[in-house]
């Protein structure tokens, strides 16, 4: 019987479907979709600002075009053929470019038997998809003319309506438009969905590049990492935040992502370290990079930004006393006559005992000249419209954790101790664990970008580097140390007892059901700790049920990296390698042609009804049908078009 205070919800779902009919007809799509293999996810990690890298992985779908063109052309194409159709497919411009400046005749050739091969590529990944789903994968301005092409009767090549529908395209010299349209459309039947498993920026150039790319993508999520909340307590002027993505920012010589990027200027910092740090030599700030900047300014530039940031730091912690953080406030611990800190009880010798903005007395106090350089920065922070934009994408598309059928994907870890119980950490005033801790968080950090308020803002630093963070998940960042002390105890960061936990399957099995997924056959994903390859250590746990993905994407860290690759089939690794630059590629073929491993095949391939896409869809039936019922019973009236 028919609910009256489901009429509101019908009433609303009426508007879309005002007959039995275009119900009916919708839940016979749904229905469709059930039946289809589950889409292929691709999983990366940690990628840390190196954009073009990235960029090669998404167009080459992490190694996973090359295979497809082999089994669609086997012998009817040579090994250049297919290398020139893979090349154009990665970089369109760039590899048409030699080609746009020869004579019509031999570009309408050029394009008549790429665009056929790339419409057979098409056909085939077509075979995963509905029609309609077909249709979205398509670029919506050249949406009609690609369907054209996919569904022409005629094979590609064979008869004239490939030249017709190509030929306006070459007499405007507008060919490479369609070359982009059919590659973009091959990567989106490709890779159904991109998850970005946290830490998209800092380390690599260019994180404003990172985020641009993602966002042209049609279906990409991010699970949050600390980096990245990083930046989003930024964007709404958290200070510490501002001084902490400066100083990498400086350390690493990444300033062109500031001021190109997201139009921040840094020369308030260069002022501060120009007055203040004029004759400090600032030896433990080299920086890791170049930059158009003198190197000893830079240098100069990054002390000055720790030194702020060690003291917004203090004041933030004090002021959050809930934090439990004192004990990593040191400013106060400093003794310059004897040029030593006290460290856990220990004292330390200073590597750099020079402080010229360090007031004995009231050490987190800031000096007229450092208010004033992180009152200018806050406002170009606050008032960046790109940063803002690309911000607000993050909080949009991103997530403390996702379930992506038999996987559970998250940045950093879920807080245990040592025996494997989840520990608490409070979140408006109660305390949360293990989901309830991740789906608090996602709530605050929400709320952060929505109403601003102090609290919430404050808590994306916590986030950023608290113990108790499923993103950082290590007792301590010992910043301060690396750059201070020697002793190399000192800047040992211990990470939660969950990273070696995820060794054991029957703690896999609990945290698979904490999350409500199957704890027999769940697989957990996280990144953010990278996997020492030359160590002997592998991305896949000695549990078999957890897999690590930082495989250190970034050049900083190694450049090499995995994706995660979800098929209907099973779960795949792959390991790439270096990647040079799209010259090299485009030039000699060069692709970053990755090591695969299989994480788990599985008996019988997956389909959408299998996974938690499937779940959703039976829902949206169960209320079409609900939909039906009131039309049949007359609680609403059918609007017939």
């Amino acid at each position: 019987m028919l609910d009256t205070r489901e009429l509101p919800l019908l009433r609303a779902l009426a508007a879309r479907y005002p007959t039995t009919e275009a119900a009916l007809a919708e839940i016979g799509h749904l229905r469709a979709i059930l039946s289809l293999p589950k889409g292929t996810v691709h999983v990366v990690s940690d990628v840390h600002g190196e954009h073009r890298k990235l960029k090669h992985i998404i167009n080459n779908a992490s190694g996973s075009l090359r295979p497809l063109v082999e089994r669609v052309f086997g012998d009817r194409l040579t090994a250049g053929e297919k290398r020139a159709l893979l090349s154009v497919i990665y970089y369109p411009r760039e590899s048409y470019a030699p080609v746009a400046r020869g004579a019509e005749a031999e570009r309408r050739a050029y394009l008549r038997w790429t665009l056929a091969r790339e419409v057979e590529v098409i056909r085939e990944l077509s075979r995963r998809y509905t029609l309609r789903q077909v249709d979205q994968a398509f670029p919506a301005d050249m949406r009609g003319l690609l369907r054209e092409l996919v569904s022409a009767r005629a094979a590609p090549g064979e008869g004239g309506t490939l030249d017709a529908l190509v030929e306006p395209f070459v007499q405007h010299g507008r060919e490479i438009e369609l070359l982009r349209a059919a590659a973009r459309a091959i990567r989106n039947l490709t890779v159904f969905e991109l998850v970005v498993a946290g830490d998209l920026g800092d380390r690599g150039p260019r994180l404003d590049k990172v985020l641009e790319y993602l966002m042209r993508q049609p279906r990409a999520r991010v699970v949050w990492g600390n980096h990245d909340v990083s930046w989003m307590g930024a964007s709404l002027g958290q200070e510490a935040l501002i001084a902490t993505v400066v100083r990498l920012s400086l350390r690493y010589g990444r300033l062109s992502q500031l001021e190109e990027g997201f139009g921040i200027p840094v020369a308030p910092v260069d002022r501060l370290a120009r007055t203040a740090y004029a004759d400090d030599p600032a030896e433990r700030f080299a920086v890791r990079g170049e930059g158009l900047r003198d190197a000893l300014l830079m240098a100069r530039m990054q002390k000055a930004m720790a030194v702020l940031q060690f003291k917004l730091e203090g004041q933030l912690c004090r002021r959050r006393p809930d934090y439990a953080l004192e004990h990593r406030c040191l400013l106060h611990r400093i003794d310059q006559r004897a040029g030593t800190v006290a460290i856990d009880g220990e004292v330390y010798p200073l590597l750099d005992a020079r402080f010229p903005t360090l007031d004995p007395g009231d050490p987190y106090a800031l000096t007229p000249d450092e208010a004033a350089c992180i009152a200018l920065l806050k406002e170009s922070f606050l008032k960046s419209p790109v940063l803002a934009r690309r911000m607000r994408w993050m909080v949009q598309q991103g997530t403390t954790w996702l379930r992506r059928d038999r996987a559970l994907i998250f940045h950093g870890c879920v807080p245990v101790d040592g025996a494997g119980e989840l520990l608490p950490f409070a979140v408006d005033g109660e305390p949360r664990r293990g989901r309830a801790l991740f789906d608090a968080l996602e709530r605050a950090v929400r709320r952060a970008f929505r109403a601003r308020a102090q609290e919430d803002v404050d808590l994306l630093w916590y986030l950023w580097t608290g113990p108790l963070s499923p993103m950082f998940g290590k007792d301590r960042m010992t910043t301060f140390e690396s750059y201070f002390v020697a002793d190399a105890r000192t800047h040992r960061e211990t990470k939660n007892p969950y990273f070696h936990l995820i060794h054991d399957a029957g703690f896999c099995s609990r945290v698979c059901r904490e999350f409500g997924l199957d704890e027999e056959r769940g697989l957990i994903v996280n990144g953010h700790v990278p996997v020492r390859v030359e160590q002997g250590e592998s991305p896949i746990k000695a549990s078999h049920r957890a897999v690590t993905i930082d495989g250190a994407f970034s050049e900083a860290y190694g450049d090499k990296g995995y994706t995660l690759v979800l098929e209907a089939s099973g779960a795949r690794l792959a390991q790439h390698h270096h990647f040079t630059s799209v010259e090299q590629a485009v030039e000699t073929g060069e692709d970053i042609i990755p090591e695969i491993s299989d994480v788990e095949v599985y008996e019988a391939a997956r389909t959408v009804g299998d996974t938690e896409k499937g779940e959703e869809l039976a829902r949206e039936i169960e209320i079409l049908e609900r939909l039906i019922q009131a039309y049949e019973d007359g609680a609403l009236l059918e609007q017939p078009r």
